[in-house]
């Protein structure tokens, strides 16, 4: 039996300011933005739909070798947020080059409300429902996002679901009629701030965890005094802490009289605290060395890991609030092992990368998107692991059910979508309607052909895909399509991902972003329109 998804929880409250910095990388970032904003402020101002009271916020920097600059801005309106308007304008040399957005109009609405804001909340918390903390809260915005500008109240609630996993809904009230234009949770489920202890004269130190499902691995400690602290000072201070089964605060760090942490087993609960340490810190190393990253927000500051949430929490998420990666313990292994395996670990970090560069909405076609990107970096720091505890693979989170190996109990298989009895393999007009778990399958599809090419996987597991055709990889009939290697597609997806997409970019506008990645990477786009067209994903008329 095929487990379909509820699993993995990845918030995302996104905002990126970007700050000053005194050394050489942090000068050239803010001369590209002197220079990107006299072309919006001139020759760009039409191309990216500018109004006269338009304000801009940089909120991201990426230079090319060649020195091209792709500087991404948030916009705002008369002092209210654009949402929808943010947009990445790429210029080399003074001269303007690629402009990408979603907006589609420079008007503006009045702002003069109707509905006032305590009617909005109303209107939102009759969706929302009577479980929710504290006092809802309501701004004015503009609200753009696939319709021409209107004033709008996001009206936020926030409270905890009836499985532990906290959600802060985002309404879009229309300022004028009352009517709720879009709502998304910023907790954002994948299944349907530096810790510390407080320690003088830390030191790293190097240890090891005997973890559940990657084996004994080596950890990146603080020894404080005569204790050990899971505090990795070489990746940004990033930091393991135990919630003891609680689901408010920040839990503890885990500290021990010696370095070796856990005993592979359930029992002792350093154990899966070992695999998420390991996991974050694979990830950590991932982004860095094969995408240059330093870290979830590219300023090399780590994140906290809290595990051990909740009671039978069979979720884990990521919350930009806490700038912190969250794992429950599923239900100890009796159907579901604790989310702490190595491509969920990648997963969710990954989820913050997405939130500090494109920021895509995770509703529609660009949550579809968001949870693709996830599943695409978690899969490939599985591949850059090569932990033979744990072989790397297309299948999502199959370490996290006991006796599966077959693999045909996982949250989702990029290869084959539809194995999972909900996702899409092909594209459809509708598939934005879709729960963005499901919607993703196709972008997923999409990364494999590209990866891979139309072959029928092989070399792990005997899974329920042992009798698919080479046919039945593709929706367009083309079974000659020839993989690019995963090196290749990773770095035209991030690429595309950091300097080309943006909040609203749906299937159409990913396949523009990955063939311009494509492109100024030097690799063959027509192996990327191959691929696309294979889910069925074409150019636009």
């Amino acid at each position: 039996m095929k487990v379909q998804m509820s699993l993995l929880s990845l918030a995302i409250v996104s905002g990126l300011a970007m700050s000053g910095s005194a050394d050489a990388a942090g000068n050239l970032k803010s001369a590209a933005i002197t220079r990107a904003n006299a072309l919006i402020a001139g020759p760009a101002a039409a191309n990216v739909r500018r109004a006269n009271a338009d304000t801009f916020v940089a909120r991201d920097v990426v230079i090319d070798a060649n020195g091209t600059e792709n500087v991404r801005y948030q916009r705002n309106y008369q002092g209210l947020p654009v949402i929808g308007g943010d947009f990445v304008v790429q210029s080399r040399n003074g001269k303007v080059g690629k402009i990408s957005q979603t907006l589609r109009s420079a008007a503006r609405p009045s702002l003069k409300p109707v509905v006032s804001a305590d009617q909005a909340i109303v209107e939102a918390g009759s969706r929302f429902g009577s479980h929710f903390q504290g006092a809802p809260s309501s701004r004015l915005v503009v609200y753009a996002r696939d319709v021409a500008p209107v004033l709008a109240h996001e009206v936020v609630f926030k409270g905890i679901k009836a499985d532990q996993t906290p959600t802060e809904m985002h309404y879009f009230v229309d300022a004028r009629s009352g009517r709720v234009l879009n709502q998304w949770d910023t907790v954002q489920t994948a299944r349907p701030g530096p810790g510390g202890g407080g320690c003088t004269g830390a030191a790293p130190a190097v240890g090891t965890g005997n973890s559940l499902t990657e084996g004994a691995v080596t950890l990146d400690t603080t020894k404080c005094g005569t204790t050990y602290q899971m505090v990795d000072t070489t990746r940004g201070g990033g930091a393991t802490h135990n919630m003891a089964m609680k689901t408010s605060g920040m839990g503890s760090v885990f500290t021990g009289s010696t370095n070796v942490w856990g005993n592979g087993l359930l029992s002792n609960a350093q154990t899966v605290a070992a695999d998420a340490h390991y996991g974050v810190a694979t990830t950590w190393d991932y982004f860095l060395n094969i995408h240059g990253r330093d870290g979830i927000a590219g300023d090399g500051q780590g994140a906290v890991s809290r595990v051990h949430y909740g009671r039978n929490y069979q979720n884990a998420f990521w919350n930009d609030n806490c700038f912190c990666m969250t794992f429950g313990d599923g239900d100890n292994g009796a159907s579901i092992f604790p989310l702490i395996a190595l491509d969920v670990a990648g997963h969710e970090m990954s989820h913050g990368v997405t939130s500090r560069s494109a920021g895509l909405v995770y509703s529609g076609e660009s949550g579809g998107l968001n949870e693709a990107t996830s599943d695409i970096f978690g899969t490939m720091v599985e591949y850059y692991a090569n932990n033979s505890n744990d072989p790397a693979d297309y299948v999502i989170g199959e370490e996290l059910f006991p006796n599966n190996a077959a693999m045909n109990n996982a949250i989702r298989w990029m290869f084959k979508p539809s194995l999972d009895g909900a996702s899409p393999d092909c594209y459809s007009s509708g598939l934005g309607n879709l729960d963005v778990h499901y919607s993703s399958g196709v972008a997923n599809h999409f990364y494999y052909l590209l990866a891979e090419g139309a072959v029928v996987p092989t070399g792990f597991g005997a899974g329920t895909w042992a009798n698919l055709t080479t046919a039945s990889m593709v929706c367009n009939g083309n079974t000659a399509i020839t993989g690019i290697g995963r090196d290749a597609a990773s770095k035209i997806w991030y690429r595309a991902l950091t300097v080309y997409m943006t909040s609203g970019t749906n299937y159409a506008g990913a396949r523009d972003a990955t063939l311009a990645a494509a492109a100024d990477l030097g690799y063959s786009t027509t192996a990327v329109e191959n691929a696309w067209n294979a889910v069925g994903v074409v150019a636009a008329p």
